[in-house]
């Protein structure tokens, strides 16, 4: 049994036995248990986390220095270079359908831990990433006064595939951190489309048309923030943002984990 079964299994466990307080002593011994017999693994260098950690001693050193810092676009929350500049140069020249967003790391630095949190299965992560989401970013997304959290969904052939949406892993942990309920499937992805990180921005934004349509959960006058992985062009976004809006939402913030630079 590997350790990444054995976590899904104890979120499982936890969750059906949330709403019982003799539950609470037997839900922390399955965790110590776990994590003497299969340690976590470290997000950022995917070092063994010392016991009752989630980060290596190393990485919880440098921790901070890997958030993006001001300043940063005032629109999408990417990194720029002048302070007297409110907002990088795509929001300045273009227009997105989203309110405003944030990130908390940037993607360049950040990459390798994103890849391995997607593609190795290192699905664990996600209650560190959220945790760090809520910590860092959870003033900004209180003073939004969302009343959801809404991941951006995977196609049902990709899902398959890999087993989970991070994405929506994402949105739990941080749903459970700042208390917003959580809309898994608010948003349904509809079109197998072509992975955007091979696009330039038009192809993206073609790529993207049509892709997702409204779910079985209602967004009238809701605000709504969406959550992802990285924020490149903002495509994604902003086709997520178009059918909530059109379907009654009153706004489309957006949180993902890193972005790159803006200019």
């Amino acid at each position: 049994m590997d350790q990444n079964f054995l976590h899904a299994r104890i979120i499982h466990i936890k969750d059906a036995a949330e709403k019982s307080a003799a539950a609470t002593n037997f839900l922390k011994y399955i965790r110590i248990t776990t994590d003497l017999v299969f340690p976590r693994r470290c997000p950022f260098c995917d070092g063994y986390a010392e016991f009752g950690q989630l980060l290596c001693t190393t990485c919880r050193k440098k921790e901070k220095e890997l958030l993006i810092k001001e300043p940063w676009c005032m629109k999408c929350g990417k990194p720029i270079r002048e302070e007297k500049e409110e907002y990088c140069l795509a929001c300045r020249t273009g227009r997105h359908l989203f309110t405003r967003g944030r990130s908390l790391y940037e993607y360049r630095e950040f990459a390798p831990s994103i890849y391995r949190f997607k593609y190795e299965d290192r699905r664990e992560y996600a209650e560190y990433f959220g945790k760090q989401i809520a910590r860092y970013l959870g003033p900004e997304i209180r003073a939004w006064k969302p009343d959801v959290l809404i991941p951006v969904p995977l196609h049902e052939r990709k899902l398959s595939e890999r087993g989970f949406n991070q994405a929506e892993l994402l949105a739990v942990s941080m749903g459970k951190a700042l208390n917003i309920p959580v809309l898994p499937r608010a948003i349904m992805r509809v079109s197998d489309t072509l992975p955007q990180k091979y696009l330039d921005p038009a192809e993206r934004h073609k790529n993207l048309q049509n892709a997702f349509k409204i779910g079985i959960s209602s967004v009238k006058s809701k605000k709504a923030v969406l959550v992802d992985d990285v924020y490149t062009t903002g495509s994604t976004i902003d086709a997520c943002a178009e059918v909530l809006l059109r379907s009654g939402a009153a706004d489309g913030y957006f949180v993902t984990l890193a972005t790159g630079k803006g200019i």
